[in-house]
């Protein structure tokens, strides 16, 4: 590439800035390092020739250097806090506080009940009601969840997958109700079946309904719900699983590819849908294999949605992620310690270029957040935003010798797997047969040994261990709660129209024998009459049968 090609093609992209500062005008005038050294939107070598090729500029393919052209200096990511416990009135409370404390947008957290599609009075919800999640029922519990929350301003993610379909519907009936219409509503909903059959396991249905399911919202939402994220294809659970950083990647791209073959095979347009398409990633401790891992997952989705789909809006081409910092990396033992690696993962993540964030608290190896965890956790976003500088610049670390082979030997390793997995028929067979399932045990497996061997240390568990421990206050939650919401949803059927419940079900249940059906409209209509979940979840039980693994 000559230094006239070099110089043109950063002419144009400087160009393509101006029109994006139009819509999204920078947070200041000038940006400056405490010395008053002004602080460039992006740096780069004069003239290098796998430059452009490689790394290219933010916003442009590949898109190795960030999806919008300012990253942060126009706004800053979602700082989106994951909360959900007891009752909905009790997370409510909860998601307003942390709203008043700044927070920007909510992510809810669903009980284990509610997550396999099991009303909270069915005898498969005994003992589990409220604990690791709110406990919806029915849309009265979803009215009392997003009571006083504006859902024309605030974007709410559900970590929800089975049964996505129906509280994505609850969702909207509560927009209708706020006379919010359904294209102006915001948000994300999980919907990633395929890394529950990987590595979670709330699933209910196989994965041919299963998938049907998820490409009927894909469907049903670029016609109705167009602001609405559609999936959120999940790598965090697969990693949390005992994944390495690579097999995070690559397990989780191939499931993508998965959604979209499903997608074109029910006869949909890629670019009708692959732009609501977003992505959920782990931090973890290695710093800055962190960073280059979120850099090589950009570079390569880019390339496989317009190289091997051949899908024509760069919307389509780019992956937006949101990042949650590693539960599984925090520890009972001196949860303090939990504040520092926290930090040093939320801000891989935003050094790597994550559109939303959630950063875990200092208790959590030990129980729920409490309220003060809850906002030290938040805090350590709000300080890398507005104290640390790194915002400033796109891409700060772009250009190191170290990050730069990080992310293409990266990408070597994430091509090796995806073509592995292509050569089993793509990620439905290699779930189905378990491979991406052995190949995160294995992975666990040689982890745990290694820290039990000492090989590995984490500090405060293996290694400067202290005699005594600090006893923290710990979130409890009320054992009554269980039998409240039992009697909430029972004095919900007393008062609704059961006739209205009946009709609805019995429609969906024949909308459900017809495979060309899309059977979103049938279940928001089930929703709006009060028919809970579990009733729900129950009618496509028996049409569609369980799913009992491998």
């Amino acid at each position: 590439m000559s230094d006239n090609t070099f110089q043109s093609n950063k002419g144009n992209w400087e160009a393509s800035v101006n029109k994006t500062l139009d819509r999204f005008p920078e947070r200041k005038d000038q940006f400056t390092t405490t010395s008053d050294i002004e602080v460039n939107r992006l740096y780069h070598p004069d003239e290098d020739e796998t430059y452009e090729e490689k790394l290219g500029y933010p916003g442009e393919y590949p898109y190795t250097r960030g999806i919008q052209p300012t990253m942060y200096r126009s706004r800053f990511w979602t700082m989106r806090q994951y909360a959900g416990f007891g009752s909905a009135k009790e997370t409510n409370e909860r998601f307003r506080y942390l709203l008043d404390q700044g927070q920007t947008g909510l992510s809810v957290a669903f009980d284990l009940p509610t997550q396999i599609g099991y009303d909270s009075d069915d005898v498969m919800a005994e003992g589990e009601v409220g604990k690791v999640g709110v406990a919806i029922d029915s849309l009265h519990d979803m009215e009392l969840l997003l009571d006083q929350i504006p859902l024309d301003k605030v974007s709410t993610s559900m970590t929800i997958n089975a049964p996505a379909s129906v509280l994505l519907c609850m969702y909207l009936a509560v927009g209708e109700k706020q006379g919010v219409p359904l294209e102006k509503l915001t948000g994300t909903i999980q919907n990633d079946i395929l890394k529950e059959y990987i590595a979670r396991g709330t699933y209910i249905f196989p994965p041919k309904p299963s998938m049907r399911l998820i490409t009927n919202i894909f469907e049903f939402c670029h016609e109705q719900v167009p602001k609405f994220n559609t999936i959120s294809i999940s790598g965090y659970h697969i990693r949390e699983a005992g994944s390495t950083a690579v097999q995070e990647v690559a397990f989780t791209l191939a499931d993508g590819m998965a959604y979209v073959d499903a997608a074109l095979e029910a006869g949909l347009d890629i670019d009708a849908f692959a732009p609501r398409l977003a992505f959920f990633f782990n931090a973890h401790n290695n710093f800055l294999e962190e960073v280059a891992k979120f850099r090589a997952a950009r570079r390569i989705w880019a390339r496989i949605m317009k190289e091997h789909y051949q899908a024509k809006n760069p919307k389509s081409w780019k992956l937006r992620f949101h990042t949650q910092t590693g539960g599984s990396t925090l520890t009972a033992q001196q949860p303090d310690n939990n504040v520092v690696r926290v930090t040093m993962q939320a801000l891989a993540a935003v050094l790597g270029g994550t559109q939303s964030l959630h950063t875990n608290s200092r208790d959590e190896a030990l129980s729920l957040p409490t309220e003060e965890s809850a906002r030290i956790a938040l805090r350590t976003q709000q300080i890398i935003a507005h104290e640390s500088g790194v915002a400033d610049t796109a891409d700060p670390l772009g250009g190191s010798y170290y990050v730069e082979s990080l992310t293409d030997r990266i990408e070597e390793e994430v091509n090796k797997y995806l073509d592995q997995i292509n050569d089993i028929g793509g990620a439905v067979k290699a779930v189905e047969e378990g491979y991406m399932q052995r190949e995160i045990q294995r992975t666990a497996y040689e982890t745990q040994k290694n820290i039990e061997n000492d090989e590995e240390i984490i500090v405060g568990l293996n290694a400067f261990k202290s005699e005594e421990e600090i006893e923290p206050d710990l979130l409890k939650v009320d054992e009554t709660l269980e039998a409240e919401q039992i009697n909430s949803v029972e004095k919900a059927r007393s008062e609704r129209d059961q006739d209205a419940v009946d009709n609805a079900l019995v429609t969906l249940r024949k909308k459900a024998q017809d495979s060309s059906a899309n059977l979103i409209p049938h279940i928001l209509h089930a929703v709006k009459v009060y028919a809970t979940v579990g009733e729900i979840c129950n009618v496509l039980r028996d049409e569609f049968g369980e799913y009992t693994g491998v």
